[in-house]
């Protein structure tokens, strides 16, 4: 796979010890979602942030879904593997760098299952009201791996249920999971973003 795999917005990193930063946008974003907020929390860090070429009625995502909550899991695959080969490719054009990853809603769901496949992709991630409705396989290579995983305890879109079953798949696999959680719906409130930045600073911080 190539760095050109996806059409995508790429900042190179400013300073040898710059973290690389992966971003995934929700169903209907764009690549352009979270890059003012990477560079505010984390500035002088490289961005490389794709755009989903799966069209939802005009809407981007990154793999095909058959219902609300519902994949398809043929294409779920396929956009898993693609995703894991873009994001090797560009992490072996910034070798020795440190790799962090956030995603929201679709695109934390792509990032969840990269993790599930490629847990060596990534040294920090940021699942952001993911919806994984399935059971993973065991994944021990996510032991010791830094994770963030923010919901709302009343997403429609992300039942709260499936948020707790993720949250203890994680710990299953030795993963230094952080949870953070709101009363409300699928938004990303104020709590969530303080939350990212000191995990994401945390993270430049130790690689210092």
């Amino acid at each position: 796979m190539t760095i050109d795999a996806y059409p995508h917005l790429s900042r190179a990193p400013k300073g040898a010890a710059a973290p690389l930063v992966f971003a995934f946008h929700g169903t209907g974003g764009s690549e352009h979602q979270f890059s003012d907020l990477v560079e505010q929390i984390l500035p002088g860090a490289g961005l490389i942030a794709p755009r989903g070429d799966v069209s939802e009625f005009g809407a981007a995502r990154f793999f095909k879904r058959t219902g609300e909550g519902r994949y398809d899991m043929v294409d779920l695959a396929r956009a898993t593997e693609k995703m894991a080969g873009f994001m090797a490719a560009h992490k072996a054009a910034h070798p020795g760098r440190p790799v962090y990853a956030l995603g929201y809603s679709n695109g934390a769901n792509i990032l969840a299952t990269v993790l599930m496949q490629a847990p060596e992709l990534v040294d920090r991630a940021a699942l952001l009201h993911p919806l994984i409705p399935f059971e993973a396989p065991p994944q021990p290579g996510l032991a010791g791996t830094p994770i963030l995983l923010t919901a709302g305890q009343r997403d429609p879109i992300c039942p709260w249920p499936m948020t707790e079953a993720l949250t203890e798949w994680l710990s299953a696999q030795g993963a230094d999971l952080s949870l953070r959680t709101h009363p409300g719906g699928h938004e990303i409130q104020q709590g969530e973003l303080q939350a990212l930045a000191g995990f994401l600073q945390t993270g430049e911080r130790d690689a210092a």
